[in-house]
C-alpha cells in the first residue's frame, strides 16, 4: 500500500506532500481563491502524473526494442468541465516528442500501449468521462 504524508507549511493552502522515500511535491490553491503560488494545483498534478506514467511506459517498450531514446518531451494540455463542480478533465491533449534513432512506427506503437494498454493514470482518468488525444513525433538526433 503506498502511503503519502501531507502537512499545510505556507498559507491557507500551501501544502508539502511527501512519498514513503521522502520525495516532496508542493500543492497550492490557484490564487484566485486564495493560493499564494507555492506549488501546483492538484488537477495539475493528475495530469503531470499522466506523463509519468506514459513517459515510463513508452521509454521502457522502446528499449525492449533497442530504440535509442535519447530525448523525450511531452506537451500536455487539458480542458476542464466548464461550471461545475467537481470540474473533471474533459479532454486532454499530449503530443510526445521523442528524439533519436527511433522506428516512428514502433514510437506510435509503444505510446498506444501506453495510452491504451499500461498507463493506470491514464485509464483512471479514462474511466471519469474524458478523451484522451495524442499524437508523437520522432525527431532525428543530428550528427555533428
Amino acid at each position: 500500500m503506498d502511503k503519502i504524508e501531507l502537512s499545510r507549511v505556507e498559507g491557507d493552502f500551501g501544502f508539502e506532500a511527501k512519498d514513503a522515500n521522502g520525495h516532496v511535491v508542493k500543492i497550492d490553491s490557484k490564487p484566485e481563491s486564495g493560493g499564494v503560488n507555492f506549488g501546483v494545483r492538484p488537477m495539475q498534478l493528475l495530469l503531470m502524473g499522466l506523463g509519468g506514467c506514459s513517459g515510463i511506459d513508452i521509454v521502457s517498450i522502446l528499449k525492449k526494442q533497442r530504440q535509442t531514446v535519447e530525448g523525450f518531451d511531452m506537451k500536455i494540455e487539458g480542458e476542464r468541465e466548464a461550471g461545475v463542480e467537481p470540474s473533471l478533465w474533459k479532454t486532454v491533449n499530449i503530443i510526445f516528442e521523442l528524439k533519436g534513432n527511433i522506428d516512428i512506427d514502433k514510437a506510435r506503437r509503444a505510446c498506444a500501449l501506453s495510452m491504451d494498454k499500461y498507463c493506470s493514470v491514464a485509464e483512471t482518468i479514462r474511466r471519469a468521462g474524458c478523451k484522451i488525444n495524442w499524437d508523437v513525433k520522432v525527431l532525428e538526433t543530428v550528427q555533428p
